[in-house]
């Protein structure tokens, strides 16, 4: 599955995690009606919780600190409908330029490899 990264301003940050953690369907404030008109909306069964992501304030990685970074690693169609939900969502939102999109890649890669050697340790592997 294809990975992409986004930059925003750093003052996105937080609504933008509540937003990617939102699940319409674990919302108790819905009712069943809501819920069925749900299945009809393209937009809104876009849900980022079930996907891999991750969101990270550029300094941790090195980047611009006036900056946070989203990583998100799925399919081709959830991807063509994120980017333009994103960018409804988030007035600062953009793809990040090619070097810093290689180098967030590069860490969740090398954080992924060093979880899993660390499983195959635990586990004699």
């Amino acid at each position: 599955m294809p990975a992409v990264v986004y930059e925003c301003d750093a003052s996105e940050a937080a609504e933008l995690k509540k937003f990617l953690e939102y699940d319409p369907y674990l919302d108790k404030s819905l009712d069943d009606e809501a819920l069925k008109k749900l299945h009809d909306d393209k937009q809104a069964n876009i849900i980022f919780s079930r996907q891999e992501f991750s969101l990270r304030d550029g300094a941790s990685l090195g980047l611009s600190k006036d900056k946070s970074y989203l990583y998100i690693n799925a399919n081709e169609d959830f991807l063509k409908g994120a980017d333009e939900k994103l960018k409804k969502s988030f007035k600062s939102i953009r793809r990040a330029p090619n070097g810093e999109e290689q180098k967030f890649i590069s860490i969740i890669d090398e954080e992924h490899n060093m979880g899993n050697a660390g499983i195959g340790a635990i586990f004699g592997g």
